[in-house]
């Protein structure tokens, strides 16, 4: 019997497992693939306290390396489903193994939002990426398109035109979304061109992938772009569904829960980009997490 089970092991996971593990908390992280979350993907990290600039994939095995450290358990299993029993918490897994624990932080973060045209699907880890940092190398040299505008998509074209010939930044609003300051280095690159108030409206139907047709969204105007991959950063989707009944969620499908990272069911607590909030970084996610764990520490604490 674990005092606290968190389900994630994103930023606001390992956060969360920190703060109960110094309140003497027995913890157990499962995570259904990879510790980190989504800041793995991102290859400069410059907006978090005490870095100047780190990768997000160094920044995250700083924090599984204080988890372990502070000695929580971990696993690398799927949670399937969550039910109680009396005050206690039993967090199934795919893996067919049933945990229990005092309370449980959901923190299982969101997956990349898919663009949801023909062949995509087909084309996905062969010539569709969702991670520059993971597959941009495939692509040097040759000529790619990245479909989104904001503070991610951004960090990715400015990673693509290190190496690629050619990047295609392609955004459905007027205007880019991110920072400026990546705007403006983006802007400086020569091999970068950004299309707004465009879609992409078809992925070519072709036995490998070949390119897209994006479409004015002012005018229905078309245009092929040869390319060589695509990487799609348009946001994230969450996967709460399996958790509805022990939490609410909203038309989003988001968590939705107080301030204290509460919901409907006593003892059970959410935290990170699973949760509805208006900002989503890496700060925030850590926040949730430390708000949760103090939470699920002060509800132990009154059984």
């Amino acid at each position: 019997m674990y005092d606290l089970i968190v389900v994630g092991g994103g930023p606001a996971g390992l956060a969360a497992a920190i703060y109960a593990r110094r309140a003497n908390k027995s913890v157990l992280i499962l995570e259904k693939s990879a510790f980190g979350g989504q800041i793995t993907f991102s290859p400069k990290v410059e907006n978090y306290p005490a870095f100047e600039s780190i990768s997000g994939s160094e920044l995250a095995d700083k924090m599984v390396g204080q988890v372990l450290a502070q000695g929580a358990d971990v696993e690398i299993e799927t949670v399937s489903a969550i039910r109680t029993d009396g005050t206690k918490k039993l967090v199934d897994t795919e893996e067919g193994n049933t945990y229990e624990g005092l309370t449980v932080i959901l923190a299982n973060g969101a997956k990349h939002r898919h663009l949801g045209l023909p062949n995509e699907e087909r084309f996905i880890g062969d010539g569709i990426s969702f991670c520059a940092v993971c597959d941009g190398a495939f692509y040097k040299n040759k000529t790619v398109a990245l479909i989104g505008g904001g503070n991610s998509a951004l960090q990715e074209a400015i990673l693509l035109s290190e190496s690629c010939k050619k990047v295609y930044v392609v955004q459905n609003l007027d205007f880019l979304t991110g920072e400026v300051r990546l705007q403006e280095i983006l802007a400086k690159r020569g091999n970068v061109e950004v299309i707004l108030g465009t879609v992409v409206s078809e992925i070519a139907d072709t036995p490998e992938f070949s390119g897209i047709t994006v479409q004015k969204t002012s005018d229905g105007t078309k245009t092929e772009l040869a390319l060589d991959g695509m990487f799609v950063a348009i946001g994230l989707v969450p996967e709460n569904e399996a958790f509805s009944d022990v939490a609410d969620l909203n038309a989003g499908g988001y968590f939705d829960s107080d301030e204290a990272c509460g919901t409907k069911t006593a003892g059970i607590f959410v935290a990170g980009d699973c949760r509805a909030k208006a900002v989503r970084q890496v700060a925030t996610a850590i926040s949730d997490g430390a708000v949760a764990a103090i939470a699920a520490c002060r509800y132990i604490d009154g059984l």
